[in-house]
């Protein structure tokens, strides 16, 4: 039993998957710049991972961005305006799964592109949808609102936000939220 007498959903036994994009290379971090050889939301997924055994799926690009951070958010917006993110593989079926773990770093206010392409035309009906992000500033963001549009018939759960430059001392805060 939880606070206010509402009890604590047990996700760590339910069939689950990770799906998510993340982007290693130059990042920004709180004012400044930095080279980072794992995504930060990679991070957190693999945390997810061992904390559930869930299966994963890393979305990547079929262009990939560029390592530099200035080129890089220059390319998201132009994916996010144009809608056109091509991704290198599809999504696995999901079928299988009750529990789909969603995260992204916020690109522009919202998820990459590359989500969206991965995430259209699944059926989503009955499962249950665990947004997580990194950011820098933004929390959230639109994400939990763009997943509730995309993936009908899901319920979208509360999600997690980390601060991309605190994500490597988050696992606890991963533990407690699932």
């Amino acid at each position: 039993m939880s606070l206010f007498n509402r009890t604590h959903e047990n996700y760590k036994d339910k069939p689950s998957i990770i799906i998510y994009f993340s982007r290693a290379d130059e990042n920004y971090f709180g004012g400044s710049m930095r080279y980072i050889d794992k995504g930060n939301t990679e991070v957190i997924a693999e945390y997810i991972q061992d904390i559930v055994g869930a299966d994963i799926f890393k979305v990547e690009p079929e262009t990939p961005y560029s390592a530099d951070y200035m080129q890089c958010i220059e390319e998201a917006k132009v994916r996010t305006r144009s809608h056109n993110a091509p991704i290198k593989e599809p999504v696995p079926d999901i079928t299988p799964y009750e529990v789909i773990y969603v995260g992204a770093p916020v690109y522009w206010g919202g998820m990459p592109e590359e989500m969206f392409t991965a995430l259209k035309g699944l059926d989503y009906t009955g499962k249950i949808i665990r947004p997580f992000v990194t950011h820098e500033g933004s929390g959230l963001s639109s994400i939990p609102s763009q997943l509730k549009q995309i993936c009908t018939g899901a319920t979208v759960t509360p999600g997690i936000a980390i601060t991309g430059s605190a994500v490597n001392s988050a696992k606890s805060e991963i533990e407690n939220w699932i």
